[in-house]
């Protein structure tokens, strides 16, 4: 899987404790959903916001999903 993220994204990431391999997991096993040309893919408590170029995954943000109060 040929991963980049943006300079947003790794700030994200390191602020808030996100792998590389969660957002991996994320894109590859979560539940996603567009958003304009963005897909945004929720795994576990991880989500990603990416757009898929070529063969290639660029990874715009990353964020700690909230719960849903159950």
């Amino acid at each position: 899987m040929k991963l980049r993220l943006s300079n947003h994204a790794i700030e994200k990431a390191r602020e808030r404790g996100i792998s590389i391999e969660q957002i991996k997991n994320a894109i590859q096993r979560g539940a996603k959903h567009l958003q304009g040309e963005k897909i945004v893919s929720d795994y576990t408590y991880v989500r990603a916001v990416y757009k898929k170029i070529g063969d290639e995954f660029f990874v715009i943000t990353v964020m700690v999903r909230k719960g849903d109060g159950n």
